[in-house]
């Protein structure tokens, strides 16, 4: 069994793991394909970890501190506790699965966007996610690029309204994720009308 990576510190310092492949083909943490697929290889608290850790680069592109306690409490983790604590181990799932690396004493590189699943990953999900994902990775193939961007900048922007994102503040993180600029503006459009639509609607109901 690989020991547990643990911290001095009450807080660890977060800065962001580029890599420029990744960057290009990956998915924001906060994506559908990362909730139906990554979900079910690294788990709940690691995913929410992550997505909180996005937030955190939204507000703070070069990095920030982040609270232990205070981090463990929000994801219902309790506080930080000791070596073999549940947040301890969540952080270790993140690092385990190279979504993190240690790169000081009590810092830590995580990666703005998650790769597509590797074969090794896959296994890890049930007979129905595995097929699932073999028909995304064919639906790839077919797709042309300009239109598979399309779509993921427009399932990235409804996410992020439906995390409490305005209109404006979806362009520019679009535009962050080097989006074209027609293709963030079209894709904010497309989601907020999406995203409004579903509000009326479930008032209505």
């Amino acid at each position: 069994m690989i020991p547990l990576v643990t911290f001095g510190s009450d807080a660890l310092s977060i800065s962001p793991w580029d890599n420029e492949i990744i960057e290009r083909v990956g998915f924001d943490p906060r994506s559908p394909y990362v909730e139906r697929f990554w979900l079910g290889v690294i788990g709940p608290s690691t995913t929410w970890l992550i997505r909180r850790i996005a937030a955190g680069f939204d507000a703070s592109p070069d990095g920030f501190e982040m609270p232990l306690g205070e981090t463990a409490r929000a994801l219902g983790l309790g506080d930080r506790g000791g070596r073999h604590s549940p947040f301890l181990r969540t952080v270790n799932r993140m690092i385990q699965f190279e979504l993190a690396q240690v790169t000081g004493p009590d810092q830590l590189a995580v990666r703005r966007r998650l790769p597509p699943l590797s074969r090794r990953h896959t296994v890890r999900l049930s007979p129905a996610l595995q097929e699932a994902h073999e028909r995304w990775q064919s639906e790839q193939l077919e797709e042309p690029e300009a239109e598979a961007q399309r779509r993921r900048s427009r399932q990235l922007a409804l996410s992020l309204l439906e995390l409490g994102e305005d209109r404006e503040a979806v362009e520019r993180q679009l535009l962050r994720w080097r989006y074209h600029p027609a293709m963030a503006r079209e894709s904010a459009d497309w989601a907020t009308e999406r995203h409004q639509c579903a509000l009326s609607a479930a008032q209505a109901g």
